[in-house]
């Protein structure tokens, strides 16, 4: 269903862009041809690109997914572009008599400044979504904190994406950024690959190499299972990471305590794995502050109302190509950073890779530290 939603979008978007960088610009029928069979071409790449990958492997699927994303990013901005000169072109049309001359100027000058546009917001995304994360660092007031875990320090990292576009080399940068910000725990909140162990074991193989004093800890995100989540825990508990799976541990330091839990996230409702904070939590000593580690945004709410004091979440990727941040804010309570549900603290990682297109704009990559403080 989503391939089927998803073609017919870029199919829309395709037709959009013939209208008004093909159509409306060419006078003869050659060029108009021309510009037609190439943007035929794109939109069976990126189509392409978005349902063959999990079909023909990742190794096969890096050959178009890098000229199929690339054309993906540049077309979504100039469409936003485009749809933004539409305002300035119609109130010209309206106020100015315009013969076919300076229609065809008008339309013209607004494909040069679409794809000058677009090509730069691109480009600068290109290079955000490729450079090394920014380390964010974070103090959260915790209620209940002894005070033995004041400046207890989590690194928090999510959304590594792992596939046809970022490999072991991108594994290796981010556990070198980890260990280097001597943290007291590890945690990662899903998604961490987009395809099978098979074909992306040997990039995630520098995760054994984390170091922290508590040690890395685990939940599934929903690419998990479009990926074989099973395999994935299999794999990851045999290179020393430990799972959360609608449970918790406890861990202690002079005299007191702090529970981690973690939770499946809710898409494993539809692989028979569905996220059980109740059991998570229970036979907890209430007097101890509790860290839930939940893959989405959105299951905030169940924390909230059990008393959770911080969940740790990503899958957002914060918005990744704005103005794309206001779509996802419809869906999730908060798209990047620290906020507040209730008396229970929620933060979003902007997720240490993407999906899709290697553009990020408003929305760089991180790796969080955060510090937890009494309250």
């Amino acid at each position: 269903m989503f391939l089927v939603v998803a073609a017919a979008v870029i199919v829309l978007l395709h037709l959009y862009l013939w209208k008004r960088v093909v159509k409306d610009t060419t006078r003869t029928a050659r060029w108009r041809r021309v510009g037609t069979v190439a943007l035929a071409a794109l939109a069976v790449l990126v189509l392409a690109t978005l349902a063959l990958p999990r079909r023909v492997g990742v190794d096969v699927a890096r050959w178009f997914a890098w000229p199929g994303y690339l054309w993906f990013g540049l077309m979504f901005y100039l469409v936003v572009v485009l749809a933004v000169l539409e305002l300035p072109r119609f109130a010209v049309r309206r106020t100015v008599a315009t013969d076919e001359s300076r229609r065809l100027f008008l339309a013209r000058s607004a494909a040069v400044v679409a794809g000058v546009a677009a090509s730069g917001i691109t480009a600068t995304g290109v290079v955000s979504a490729l450079s090394a994360p920014e380390v964010r660092r974070l103090t959260v007031p915790i209620r209940r904190l002894d005070p033995a875990f004041s400046g207890f320090r989590i690194a928090v990292v999510s959304d590594i994406h792992l596939g046809p576009l970022l490999g072991r080399g991108h594994t290796e940068r981010l556990v070198r950024m980890i260990n280097e910000a001597d943290a007291d725990l590890v945690a990662m909140v899903g998604d961490l690959a987009d395809g099978t162990v098979a074909e992306l074991g040997h990039a995630a193989e520098p995760l054994r190499d984390l170091v922290s004093r508590e040690g890395t800890f685990f939940v599934t995100g929903n690419h998990e299972y479009y990926s074989g989540h099973q395999q994935w825990v299999t794999e990851l508990e045999r290179l020393g990471l430990h799972y959360l799976h609608n449970t918790r541990t406890t861990l202690t330091r002079g005299g007191g305590r702090l529970d981690l839990a973690g939770i499946p996230d809710v898409t494993g409702q539809a692989f028979d794995d569905d996220p059980d904070l109740p059991a998570a939590l229970a036979g907890r000593d209430g007097a101890a502050p509790v860290v839930l580690m939940a893959h989405q945004p959105v299951q905030v709410a169940s924390a909230a109302e059990a008393g959770v004091d911080l969940q740790l979440s990503g899958h957002t990727h914060g918005g990744q190509l704005y103005p794309f941040h206001h779509i996802v804010a419809l869906a999730q309570p908060a798209v990047s950073g620290l906020s507040k549900v209730d008396d229970t603290w929620l933060y979003v990682t902007n997720g240490a890779g993407f999906w899709g297109p290697p553009v990020r704009v408003g929305a760089p990559p991180d790796i969080s530290i955060l510090e937890l403080v009494r309250r």
